[in-house]
């Protein structure tokens, strides 16, 4: 069963922006690509390295450390040296308040 929870407020993340957010063990990327939010694990699934502090272009987060990149709309990979894609969580906007959904 998939909890819903709090992570941030539209004021807080402008469009183009992101942040990593600590949700229980996890750590989560959210981002806002004009005015729609995505939400992934904050982890290189190349050799486990926080996406965030990467290059954000489009929807395209570039890890920082090898230059593998992610759609943030599904996790897909789209260079490598990843392979793998990046879990991602279904995000929601009520009101001001942004939460995703975890298991």
């Amino acid at each position: 069963m998939s909890r819903k929870i709090k992570v941030a407020t539209v004021s807080e993340l402008p469009p183009g922006h992101y942040k990593s957010i600590e949700v229980g063990e996890e750590r989560v990327a959210l981002f806002n690509i004009d005015g729609e939010f995505y939400a992934l694990k904050d982890m290189c699934t190349h050799d486990g390295g926080l996406l965030t502090g990467g290059t954000l272009r489009g929807y395209i987060i570039e890890c920082p450390r090898h230059g593998a990149q992610f759609d943030v709309r599904t996790g897909a990979v789209v260079r490598m040296p990843a392979y793998v894609g990046v879990e991602t969580y279904p995000v929601s906007v009520e009101g001001n308040d942004i939460y995703i959904s975890i298991e």
